[in-house]
């Protein structure tokens, strides 16, 4: 819960609780559990509710309409907006009874390997509440990292033409490319690196690189740059 963002929890009949073995197995989130709402019944837990969604792998002849987990947690989203709303799990062995579903006004399933459904409770409160994450930020929730993304201003036109040319002209050079004889090489390159939507510090790397290899292949070692489209002209 603590990971998706999530904080209140309501336990109903707890075995054990306060208990060691939770406080080890709740990793740092010990304040989700020292907030825990201890309930003797499911009427106590859900009083305040508008909306109560019954999280259950079993498809049930009565009872409230099912919906897939990813559609249910925009749902939830919107019902929130109105009152208290609640995701009721059964316990580890048996789930929901029908009794209990019948008490919520939708059921909510995680559309599994139907051959082999079976989650545990961890694992479906982890799911929901990640479905409820992505939903509540559209998709898009925010990304803490230490990491700084590189990034590249975007090539101009001009330099990636530039560049076309001067890879032409080395593979002409080097023999590669048949001048008289091009069929759809050009095209086909062009095609590949439009797709890699080349950046500004992309083209110099290449240009260097084709700098580079006409200084071993043509006469003198120099490159056979005409004025303006060598390597500094694309740095620009």
């Amino acid at each position: 819960m603590k990971t998706m963002g999530l904080s209140r929890l309501s336990l109903v009949n707890p075995k054990h609780f306060p208990d060691p073995q939770a406080v080890a197995r709740a990793a740092d989130a010990d304040d989700i559990l020292e907030q825990a709402q201890v309930c003797s019944s499911l009427d106590e837990a859900l009083a305040g509710t508008v909306q109560v969604y019954a999280l259950s792998a079993r498809h049930r002849n009565l009872g409230p309409p099912a919906l897939p987990a990813r559609e249910a947690a925009t749902d939830i989203l919107s019902r929130a907006g109105e009152g208290e709303v609640a995701l009721l799990f059964g316990n580890e062995t048996a789930g929901l009874s029908n009794a209990e579903v019948q008490r919520c006004q939708r059921t909510v399933f995680i559309p599994a390997n139907p051959d082999y459904s079976s989650l545990n409770l961890a694992s479906a409160v982890q799911l929901l509440c990640y479905e409820l994450r992505l939903a509540a930020f559209d998709g898009h929730p925010p990304v803490v990292t230490r990491a700084v993304p590189f990034a590249s201003p975007p090539a101009a036109h001009e330099d990636v033409e530039r560049f076309y040319l001067h890879l032409e002209r080395v593979m002409v050079s080097s023999g590669f490319l048949d001048p008289q004889r091009p069929r759809r090489l050009l095209p086909k390159l062009r095609r590949l690196f439009g797709r890699a939507e080349l950046e500004r510090d992309e083209i110099n790397i290449l240009r260097g690189l084709l700098d580079a290899v006409e200084r071993k292949t043509s006469p003198g070692g120099a490159p056979c740059d005409t004025p303006g489209e060598g390597l500094g002209s694309a740095a620009k």
